[in-house]
Formats: C-alpha cells, sequence, structure tokens
C-alpha cells in the first residue's frame, strides 16, 4: 500500500476523497517522502515532520485554499507544499530554478502569505479575516498555525493584542514542541510545559485572558482528535487557539532526539537517520565559530563581556560562550527588538555588550538601532553573521541591505572583515573602549585561513589596506569579496595583471578617506565590489565622495542589483549577479 494513497493526491481536494479512517496512512507515506527527498536534496526537517497529521487535517477540513492558510514559521510547510500540487516538484526544493523552502505567494494560490522570518502569521492573518469582514464574508475561515516558538515573538503578542478585541473568524493554530532552532527560553515556555503537565487549562489561562477562545492542548500527531477539533472550532464564531503539542522531527528517531542537529541536517540516510559525516578538521573554520571562540577568549581576560541573540546561539555560535559562560550570555528568544535595546541598557552599565544577529534579522530592529543604540551613542558591538548572499534559503534571508540601510545612521561604525584573522582582530579592537556602536558584517560559511587564531591586533578604525598596487584600474572591495577580486586578478594574464590595483577598503563608514584620496589621483578607473545591494551601499559610498571632492574618473558599481536574488547555492548566486571571480574578471577587462 506504500505510496499508493500519497500518489492519488494532487491537490487538497484529492486529499478530502480518502477515508478519515486511510489518513494515518497518508501521514505516513508523507512523512517518508519528505524524509528521502531532504535526506538527498538538504532542507529544513524537523520541524515540517512535526507537523504532518496538522498539515493533513487542516487541509482535509478546511476549504484550502478559499479558507486561508499561513504557515509560521514557514520551514513547516514542507507537507503544505506537497499537498498543494507541489509534489512533483518537491525535489527542486531550494534549488536554483526549483521550488522555494518558504511559502511565497507568487508560487501557489496556496501560500496565501510569504514567511521566510517568524512571528507575522497572526498579523497577516488578522488582516485578512478584517478584510474579509469588511467585504461581507462571514463564513471564510483564516488560519495562523504558529510553531518553533514564534508565538513569543513580540509581534506576535501585538497581533494577539488587537485580534482579541475583533470578532474575526481567526483560529491560531500553535503548534507548541517546545523548540524553535534552538530549545525554547522565557517565562511563556514555562507557562505552556505547565499546562500541557497539567493537561488542563490553568484558571489564568493566559489566551482567554486576551479574549480568545482557548481549546487544548490536544496530541498534535492524533488525526482524529485532530479532525474532531477542527471541526468544532469552524462552527465557533470569533478568535480561537487550538494548542496542539506536536514532537519537532516525529517518525524519524535521530531526529526526535537531536532536533537542534535534524533542524537542518544536511544530507543523510533516509533509512538510519545516520548523518553523512564528513570530515572538515582540514578544512578552515566557519566565521561563525571564529567569533563564537574569539569571544570565549575575549571573555575570559575581560569580564564585562557579555552576549546577547534572538534565538541563534547554535547557528551564530553564541553556544561556545553560553557553555563557558551561562550567567553572561543570553538568548533572549525570536525577539531582535528586545535583543537590540536590552544591548543598549546593559551598555548603559558599563558592560560591553556583543549583540549577535543574522544580518537578515536585524532589519527587524531598525528603530532599536537607530533610537535606543546610535541616538545615545551606546557602544553596542553588532556582529551581524550571514552578511552577503547566503544561498539556498533565499530572498527572506540574505543579507544583503545592512551596508545600505546601516552607513547612513551616525555614530555608527560599520565595517567587513576580509578574513577570519581580521574578524578576529576587530572584535579584540571593539572591545577595548569604543566610545561608540560598531557593527562587523561577516558572511555564512568557512574562510581560507587554517592558522587564524593568531595573536590579537588592534586595527584602527576607518583604515583600509593595499593589497595589491597598479597602474590603470583600481579595485575597491569591501569584506570578503577580497578573495573574490584576488582570484579575478590572479586569472588574468600577467602583463595586463600589472595594470590592475587592488584596495581592501574594510570601513564602509567611516570611509578611509586619505586612500581614497590616493586612489583617485593615481587611477582613471575604479571599480567598486560588494556583496551587497548597489542602491545606497558601499559603492554609492564612493560615489558620494567622488561627488563632493569633484572627482571625474570612470566608476563602476558592482553588487547586487535592484532586485530580490532567489535561493541558490553561493556560488551559483554570486555568478549570476557579476560577483564570481570569472565575472569581475571580465569586468575588470573590460576597463582595460
Amino acid at each position: 500500500m506504500s505510496k499508493k494513497l500519497l500518489e492519488s493526491i494532487q491537490f487538497p481536494e484529492d486529499l478530502r476523497k480518502i477515508p478519515r479512517e486511510q489518513l494515518p496512512e497518508v501521514a505516513k507515506e508523507l512523512r517518508e517522502f519528505i524524509i528521502n527527498i531532504v535526506a538527498v536534496k538538504e532542507g529544513h526537517l524537523g520541524a515540517s515532520l512535526g507537523v504532518v497529521e496538522l498539515t493533513i487535517a487542516l487541509h482535509y477540513i478546511f476549504n484550502t485554499p478559499e479558507d486561508i492558510l499561513v504557515w509560521d514559521v514557514g520551514h513547516q510547510a514542507y507537507g503544505h507544499k506537497i499537498l498543494t500540487g507541489r509534489k512533483a516538484a518537491f525535489h527542486t526544493n531550494r534549488q536554483l530554478g526549483g521550488i522555494s523552502g518558504f511559502p511565497k505567494i507568487e508560487e501557489s494560490n496556496y501560500d496565501a502569505f510569504g514567511t521566510g522570518h517568524s512571528s507575522t502569521a497572526i498579523s497577516a492573518t488578522l488582516g485578512m479575516a478584517i478584510a474579509s469582514q469588511l467585504s461581507g464574508d462571514l463564513t471564510k475561515q483564516h488560519i495562523a498555525v504558529v510553531g518553533d516558538a514564534s508565538i513569543a515573538s513580540g509581534m506576535a503578542f501585538e497581533a494577539l493584542n488587537h485580534a482579541g478585541v475583533t470578532n474575526t473568524n481567526l483560529l491560531i493554530i500553535l503548534n507548541d514542541n517546545a523548540i524553535g532552532i534552538d530549545p525554547s527560553v522565557g517565562a511563556l515556555k514555562e507557562y505552556l510545559t505547565k499546562v500541557n503537565l497539567d493537561k488542563t487549562p490553568d484558571t489564568d489561562n493566559i489566551f482567554e485572558a486576551l479574549n480568545f477562545s482557548y481549546f487544548g492542548p490536544i496530541d498534535g500527531h492524533d488525526l482524529p482528535i485532530i479532525t474532531e477539533n477542527l471541526e468544532k472550532l469552524k462552527k465557533i464564531k470569533g478568535p480561537k487557539l487550538l494548542h496542539v503539542i506536536t514532537k519537532k522531527g516525529k517518525g524519524l528517531q535521530q531526529a526526535e532526539q537531536n532536533q537542534v542537529t535534524y533542524h537542518a541536517p544536511g544530507k543523510f540516510d533516509a533509512k538510519t537517520g545516520e548523518i553523512t559525516q564528513k570530515d572538515t578538521s582540514h578544512l578552515p573554520p566557519k566565521f561563525q565559530d571564529v567569533f563564537g571562540y574569539t569571544l570565549v577568549e575575549l571573555a575570559k581576560s575581560n569580564k564585562k563581556i557579555v552576549g546577547i541573540t534572538p534565538a541563534m546561539p547554535t547557528g551564530s555560535s553564541l553556544k561556545y560562550m553560553m557553555k563557558e559562560f551561562p550567567e553572561r550570555a543570553f538568548d533572549v528568544g525570536i525577539a531582535e527588538q528586545h535583543a537590540v535595546t536590552l544591548s543598549a541598557g546593559m551598555a548603559t552599565q558599563d558592560y560591553v555588550v556583543f549583540c549577535n544577529i543574522y544580518s537578515t534579522f536585524l532589519q527587524r530592529a531598525y528603530d532599536q538601532v537607530i533610537h535606543d543604540v546610535c541616538l545615545q551613542k551606546l557602544p553596542v558591538i553588532f556582529c551581524l553573521d550571514r552578511a552577503g548572499l547566503v544561498g539556498q534559503d533565499g530572498a527572506t534571508h540574505h543579507g544583503i541591505f545592512d551596508m545600505a540601510y546601516l552607513r547612513c545612521i551616525p555614530n555608527l561604525t560599520l565595517v567587513a572583515p576580509r578574513n577570519e584573522i581580521e574578524l578576529r582582530n576587530l572584535l579584540y579592537t571593539a572591545q577595548l573602549g569604543l566610545q561608540q556602536p560598531i557593527a562587523i558584517r561577516y558572511p555564512r560559511g568557512r574562510g581560507n585561513i587554517l592558522d587564524w587564531q593568531r595573536s590579537f591586533k588592534k586595527i584602527e578604525i576607518g583604515k583600509g589596506e593595499t593589497i595589491k598596487k597598479g597602474s590603470e584600474v583600481a579595485i575597491l572591495s569591501i569584506g570578503t569579496m577580497a578573495t573574490e577580486v584576488s582570484q579575478a586578478i590572479n586569472l588574468i594574464d600577467t602583463s595586463r595583471k600589472e595594470k590592475v590595483g587592488h584596495y581592501d577598503m574594510r570601513f564602509v563608514s567611516p570611509l578611509d578617506k586619505s586612500l581614497l584620496h590616493a586612489v583617485f589621483k593615481e587611477y582613471n578607473t575604479l571599480i567598486t565590489v560588494e556583496d551587497g545591494v548597489i542602491s545606497g551601499g558601499f559603492g554609492s559610498a564612493v560615489l558620494e565622495f567622488a561627488s563632493l571632492h569633484k572627482y571625474k574618473n570612470d566608476i563602476t558599481l558592482l553588487g547586487i542589483s535592484n532586485h530580490f536574488p532567489e535561493h541558490a547555492t553561493t556560488s551559483q548566486l554570486k555568478d549570476s549577479e557579476g560577483l564570481s571571480s570569472e565575472k569581475i574578471k571580465e569586468a575588470i577587462l573590460n576597463k582595460l
């Protein structure tokens, strides 16, 4: 019988033709389908395995896509994609030209809202429910599936607070699995654990206090119980919440036991669950680990150092400090705004605060960066992980806007190290007593240097570095794009190679004006190279400098053009954006 039922399902209307007693078999087949493809193609695993029964029940009971279903967080939605017309394309998930790893409006009318970041679903679904009300459609259902700890975010509570005073047809499914990417933290997690253990709603139920009709907790892997509850909830008016207990990684023993690793495990054996082990001992370190290990080293000699991250201790490698100095390293949950202002508060008390946030997620705390840190000139050290093109997580996760949106803020130093040693030395420099905030941006993945753990050296703020002198064309690079530029220059024949100069500007703000003056006077042609958006970015800063000082040099800007890059490998993306060494070489040759 294996695969037979799933093969008959292309869309939810096919699913609804299957007798209820056979739905557990559909769940078994759907799990196997997800495991078999993710094992080979990679992707997010544990979250989607945990909601297989819930996914089937929602599409079985509700009339999707007319009834609106929003997934939060988006990496729960693999089963949803398979049941909504994308089963045949699922092997292309997160691949160049394939389907997205997250819900995406333009991909399917079953994807009611794009959810790459977390904690947005209640606000969006409430907006849809109010719109239905205004249009006079009082029968349409609006369901937000909120999982992987995203209920604890401030934005989720803002939406709950508003929803409770509406009379909308809104259903929130709280997928309670006690873990995001790392284990959940905070008082709300402890409250939900208590509710789960008691098996009965607390007399002081937090959701009922917000005017929600509360149901549960129920077993999220018991299809008859889930379908029965969803059918009842369809008939109840006003905002309501169903508390569902699930296990992240359900159905794959290793994924259940090691939920952090199997959130996105890479390649693994579909039968045994064993991850394909690679010997990485001979490889250069990940930039994340350079950050993590260096911070521990610095914290040993500086008792004022603290680390803060919004729910990314493993991904960012702050976990090393959390293990070594648990009282001085804080995971604040999915709460970027809180993380930034908490950092500001600690900085007022003379603590040296390393606030470690993925570049794409710092966008969520932009006001706090401006108002709470930079306006008050508080020396918070922002460590912006996963800056630049991040690969297969795609448009929602690329850290390509940070240089453009940060360099315009007064009092903020913005710097991008070109390698692991520079990152290490910048972390060291930042904790020596800077009088204003600094943002250090660095990419996802490995560097190029094996012996990176060298003695610390202080880096002069606002100073770039000459990598190679030339005579005709000067390349101004920022951050790790220096590696691509050096490789590009090495691809050019010797006679022309000597004409190309290369300068690592290192600081976007403040720019090294003395170095720029020298370059503008020495070369007729300049090329800027950045792994961020061109509009308002590093190259734009160079153009502003040229305009201010009335330089007439020929300047070409290489970077991300005015669009959202999709999902592909980082090397594929660099090539398509004109930032691979081969494409940079072509740009240089066009100018020689």
